[in-house]
């Protein structure tokens, strides 16, 4: 647990523990009047002692009816709206505010301190955040990049026991201003969760108690025909919601890429879907350009990063995703890369005393594995589709370990070519290779045989030739004289 988030719960502690000393008191106190004198009143009988202030060691008090009526009257500011606005915008609300010498710092600074002066002048202000529970039972609504930071939000045990929240939970409520020795703000009242009432989210299902099930239901990456990786893609290597893929590829064969177009066809297609996009150990210049290329949900960490931030960060997000998916939606998670993830759990993961080839501990497995297998079509309606793309022919055993280790477990793979990419042949799918399990499921059955037909006219161009990459040539000029797969199909068979 981060010292800072220990030194937090120090200093944010609830006074609902405060109350619960408080009511025993009081009953205490009650038998105890009751014993001396039968004449004691009502108001004296009921009477409470007022709440201990301990400085640092305050939490806030449950909204009484009347409090949460005077705070739905206000005009309230919702932090959202601040963390959207530039840091010179923010600057000039800060200075009309009265604030000097925010113009020299950090924006996340800036917004806490304009935070804390709206809660303090209007009560509370709207927020949200995706929830972490800790090791003691309370927890914190992260809000950039689900990681620390000097925004987040103090949630308390008993506000987490009572809504019977879990980590991922997307929460909006009202927030408090800290109080005297505290360093975060307070979550004040839960409006909702994962966009459901209170009250209807805890009646939600349990993700690990889900029915898993074949994928049976198209993702259809055809979109733009020029779009030729995404058009064969979807002829190949068809994917289905609720999928387990993996996309094998040397360095610089083009995966990053086929990433981005994967999560651009799905969102000009489907409004039902949500994106999330998960770098692990990326480059700083990557991570800007897919945050800038597609429209969804971009989490990350960079290579220069501990590699315990790595691990955190993977887990937070697949927390995030079960969250969407119990209440019934469809998250497509693309990561980028397992091996990157399965590293970094072999450096922080504690040494199990045993050692695979490349120096591979086999406890450090099992966290990757975890994460890779969340990903199911369930029965009871919502599905996480994972798409992780796994690197071979890098030189080290431990790569290729990883690799042996997860390409049993998918259900669909996309294998890369890097000598089409050097050639400059793009899409440098390796079309022999790669396939999804079940695929007619997610085909029908006129398609299904012309693909077959597709893979015996690849296999014997390639057959007849010295050079395999003939073939993908062949294939792809054909693909790109036609405007939708169904024409390339159909000219296809009347070709035989």
């Amino acid at each position: 647990m981060p010292k800072s988030d220990t030194d937090a719960a120090e200093s944010n502690t609830s006074e609902s523990d405060n109350a619960e000393v408080t009511d025993l008191s009081v009953k205490q106190s009650d038998k105890t009047s009751e014993k001396k004198s039968d004449a004691v009143t009502s108001q004296n009988r009921t009477r409470r002692k007022p709440p201990s202030r301990r400085g640092s060691r305050s939490k806030p008090r449950d909204n009484t009816p009347d409090q949460i009526s005077d705070i739905d009257s206000k005009d309230l500011v919702k932090a959202s709206e601040l963390e959207e606005k530039s840091l010179e915008d923010l600057s000039a609300i800060a200075q009309e505010m009265g604030m000097n010498g925010m113009n020299v710092a950090r924006k996340d600074e800036v917004v806490y301190r304009l935070l804390r002066a709206y809660a303090e002048r209007d009560g509370s202000v709207i927020s949200n955040g995706v929830l972490e529970t800790l090791d003691d039972g309370y927890g914190f609504l992260r809000r950039r990049n689900l990681r620390p930071s000097l925004n987040d939000i103090y949630v308390s045990q008993s506000q987490i026991r009572r809504f019977g929240l879990r980590t991922g939970d997307m929460i909006t409520g009202h927030i408090r201003p800290p109080k005297s020795g505290e360093k975060y703000h307070g979550l004040l009242r839960v409006d909702n969760i994962n966009s459901l009432d209170p009250e209807t989210a805890r009646r939600r299902s349990n993700f690990d108690g889900n029915t898993a099930e074949f994928p049976d239901q198209l993702i259809d990456l055809e979109t733009d025909p020029k779009n030729l990786s995404m058009r064969l893609m979807n002829m190949v290597a068809p994917v289905g919601r609720g999928q387990r893929g993996l996309i094998v590829s040397p360095p610089k064969a083009g995966k990053t890429t086929v990433l981005k177009q994967i999560a651009n066809a799905i969102t000009a297609k489907y409004d039902d879907i949500h994106i999330m996009v998960v770098l692990i150990g990326e480059r700083p210049e990557e991570v800007t350009d897919m945050q800038r290329n597609i429209q969804g949900e971009v989490v990350h960490s960079t290579f220069d990063e501990p590699v315990e931030e790595h691990g955190r960060v993977a887990e937070m997000a697949m927390e995030r995703a079960k969250r969407l998916v119990e209440v019934g939606q469809h998250v497509v998670l693309l990561l980028d890369s397992l091996t990157r993830l399965t590293r970094a759990y072999n450096l922080s993961s504690p040494s199990s005393g045993r050692t695979l080839s490349g120096g591979m501990d086999p406890v450090a497995l099992y966290p990757a594995k975890r994460f890779f297998g969340a990903a199911r079509n369930t029965a009871e309606g919502g599905s996480l589709t994972i798409l992780a793309t796994c690197l071979v022919e890098t030189g080290s055993r431990m790569d290729d370990l990883i690799y042996e280790e997860f390409k049993g477990t998918g259900n669909m793979e996309v294998h890369l070519d890097r000598s089409l990419f050097e050639k400059r042949i793009f899409p440098g799918i390796d079309i022999p290779r790669s396939g999804t399990r079940r695929e007619e499921l997610l085909l029908d059955d006129t398609t299904l045989q012309q693909v077959w037909l597709l893979r015996r006219m690849y296999g014997l161009i390639t057959s007849n030739s010295m050079d395999t990459s003939d073939g993908t040539v062949r294939v792809l000029d054909r693909l790109a004289k036609s405007k939708t797969n169904a024409e390339f199909l159909s000219n296809l068979s009347k070709d035989m």
